[in-house]
């Protein structure tokens, strides 16, 4: 039922029947087997998740906040590994994510900006392409599941580098083959359904592999991966619900 949803219904609309769903979620799922650390709520059990290309994922969909395992990473490794949450910083979040969107707002020590190219939570809309945004504009950036989508993966990772401030710092998560050495992408693949099968989504234009960290330097990053997921206590990855096979990728301006 939910990879039917997915499939079908537009994300603006998705977006808000989330919302409502997720005023009555508690009661719906109540219990304490699995645990959002965003929200640190229990329930008994998270939804299933999926697009076609991939099969569909059980028990990974927060039922409170709508996070996936990607999103409650980020959250642990950036409570437990940066200065985020206290550190005064000018921040931008490219395509926010909804169970990010609120709270970020709301921390008083982030001026914060969100983008995207047509996302109603966002601030401003633009092409990544040609970012509407001066140089070294921001401290911090968050650019998570964008650039699998974008027509040219190296000029948006320019664009970030060029708007970022010396010393600061990204985050810019991308699904990952960990099978594949090299980056797949075939301009002649061209139908949702093709891409589906090819690159895992309907709507994304590249599957990127293990030179991921290569493009991101390449575009003048410094880049440090993190496999922070992999040494998570097996039994406190379960109750989260994370993948200990995404690894972090924090990328820093470093002049």
């Amino acid at each position: 039922m939910f990879h039917f949803l997915l499939r079908t219904i537009p994300r603006p609309i998705l977006i808000k029947l989330s919302l409502a769903f997720q005023k009555v979620s508690p009661l719906l799922y109540a219990g304490n087997r699995y645990e959002d650390p965003i929200n640190g709520k229990t329930y008994r059990k998270f939804l299933p998740y999926g697009y076609s290309g991939r099969a569909e994922r059980n028990n990974v969909l927060s039922p409170g906040t709508m996070s996936l395992e990607r999103h409650r990473l980020l959250w642990l490794y950036l409570k437990e590994k940066t200065d985020f949450f206290t550190a005064p910083y000018k921040m931008l979040h490219i395509a926010p994510e909804q169970c990010f969107f609120k709270i970020f707002r709301g921390m008083k020590n982030l001026d914060y900006t969100t983008g995207d190219y047509n996302s109603p939570i966002a601030d401003v809309h633009f092409d990544l392409h040609h970012a509407p945004f001066e140089d070294n504009s921001f401290d911090v950036i968050f650019c998570n599941h964008v650039l699998e989508h974008v027509e040219d993966s190296a000029q948006c990772m320019r664009e970030l580098y060029r708007i970022m401030r010396p010393g600061g710092w990204g985050i810019f998560q991308v699904p990952i083959d960990i099978t594949r050495t090299e980056t797949y992408e075939d301009k002649s693949i061209t139908s949702p359904e093709e891409r589906a099968i090819h690159y895992w989504q309907k709507d994304h234009v590249r599957l990127f592999g293990l030179d991921y960290k290569q493009k991101l330097e390449e575009a003048g990053f410094a880049v440090t991966t993190d496999d922070y997921a992999e040494r998570m206590p097996a039994e406190l990855a379960d109750r989260y619900r994370i993948s200990p096979s995404e690894t972090i990728y924090l990328c820093r301006k470093e002049r």
